[in-house]
């Protein structure tokens, strides 16, 4: 193992994160206009950020940090993936693993395998995604921060799962081991016409103020227990490329899709780097 990244996963181990994640979360949310000026300018620069691709290129446009790193871009600044069989990245990042689901577990980093049993929390549900496809994508702090739908379908279910907030860089992926089943998740799973179930991962990290969704708003950080929701009556139906949630700072999306249902992953290079609506697979 990378002795750098055990090093640095010693030194989270021992840091509280859920008290850094909530101090720098109502930092974020400050309104005060000095201070979040200040914060948007300082990310704009040590990130560099393109703001000329952002809805609105002026800080005082933004009511708050937050809402500025969660900011909304122009029309046609991300093109969806045309084609019905095309299914599109959920986010801006990078691909840190795509392949295949084998024995019920996907790839975190080398030599470093996990249980999506453990991820989804719940087996049941996992059997459906043994032997299918799966993409992991790292959303850095440059990144566009919203997450949409890689191909259209309809919510059914919501599974929200408390954990930690461990940073969610290679750096950590590298050095510790089940790295995304310890961290706070969201996991969504949707049902589509042309390939059945696929699930969407939102995971939590360090300084991550928040997970949130178009359809039922925040969810806070390390706050209660295990909690579901079931969507399948309520007719919650997104077109590919849909907006369906949001980061409040750098994290991960996971997708995950049914055996024989979608062609092998795109992202074999190392660090690949891709954007919201491009297409990553296709529909077999």
């Amino acid at each position: 193992m990378n002795h750098k990244a055990e090093i640095f996963v010693a030194i989270q181990r021992v840091m509280p994160k859920h008290l850094l994640s909530r101090l720098i979360g109502r930092l974020a949310e400050s309104k005060i206009i000095w201070l979040k000026n200040f914060l948007i300018t300082r990310a704009i620069r040590d990130f560099d950020i393109n703001m000329d691709e952002a809805t609105f290129n002026d800080q005082n446009s933004y009511r708050s940090f937050n809402d500025f790193f969660t900011r909304s871009l122009k029309e046609h600044a991300r093109p969806i993936a045309e084609g019905s069989k095309s299914i599109c990245s959920p986010a801006d990042g990078v691909i840190s693993q795509a392949g295949s689901i084998n024995n019920n577990r996907i790839i975190q980093a080398k030599g470093i395998d996990y249980s999506i049993s453990r991820l989804l929390g719940d087996s049941s549900i996992s059997k459906k995604f043994n032997d299918g496809r799966f993409a992991t994508i790292y959303l850095s702090p440059k990144d566009y921060h919203r997450v949409h739908i890689p191909t259209s379908g309809q919510l059914i279910k919501t599974r929200y799962i408390p954990g930690e907030l461990f940073s969610v860089n290679a750096l950590t992926a590298e050095g510790l081991e089940g790295l995304f089943t310890k961290n706070e998740r969201l996991i969504c799973q949707f049902k589509s016409e042309s390939i059945g179930d696929f699930i969407v991962v939102l995971v939590g990290a360090m300084l991550v103020a928040g997970i949130e969704t178009v359809w039922s708003g925040l969810e806070i950080p390390g706050k209660g227990s295990v909690r579901e929701s079931d969507y399948s009556e309520q007719q919650l139906l997104f077109e590919k490329g849909d907006e369906i949630g949001k980061f409040r700072f750098g994290s991960t999306a996971i997708v995950l899709f049914e055996k024989d249902k979608v062609s092998q992953m795109t992202g074999n290079q190392p660090k690949q780097t891709v954007r919201m609506g491009e297409e990553i697979a296709q529909v077999l």
